[in-house]
């Protein structure tokens, strides 16, 4: 096990080497749409790259999800098959939010030698979910 010192300190590596391998500005918090953001998410049980409406009032979060989801086929046959839609997910710190995600299982950030691994699903994910966001921004406005 590592400590929460070394583990803060492993974490900090893995962004900054997957910032200088894959130099790009992505879109993430920055979606123009209040509700909506784009994420990396990597820890020691798996690597996700997701939309997320963070919305606190259901009803917004509701209409949000609602317009992913009808999107749904669009999204899997042309940007990315494996997606899940998941209106209630629980964050960590106990907020409720809607996401729509994609999980590479059995990683873990602790590891070095998932590292390449992890980067290139991160990467290559993220390109797929910001094309998908940029090309129907446009509806959820």
């Amino acid at each position: 096990m590592f400590s929460k010192a070394e583990s803060k300190k492993l974490r900090q590596q893995f962004w900054t080497s997957f910032g200088i391998v894959f130099r790009r500005k992505w879109l993430l918090y920055n979606t123009g749409i209040k509700e909506l953001e784009l994420k990396f998410t990597f820890n020691r049980k798996f690597a996700q790259v997701s939309l997320d409406v963070i919305d606190e009032d259901p009803l917004i979060r509701a209409y949000y999800f609602e317009k992913l989801l009808s999107l749904k086929k669009i999204l899997t046959s042309e940007y990315l098959a494996d997606v899940k839609f998941e209106e209630e997910y629980e964050l960590p710190e106990e907020k409720i939010i809607s996401r729509v995600c994609v999980q590479l299982e059995n990683v873990s950030i602790h590891s070095r030698n998932q590292w390449p691994e992890a980067m290139k699903f991160l990467n290559d994910n993220m390109e797929q979910m910001e094309a998908f966001f940029v090309e129907y921004k446009d509806l959820f406005r």
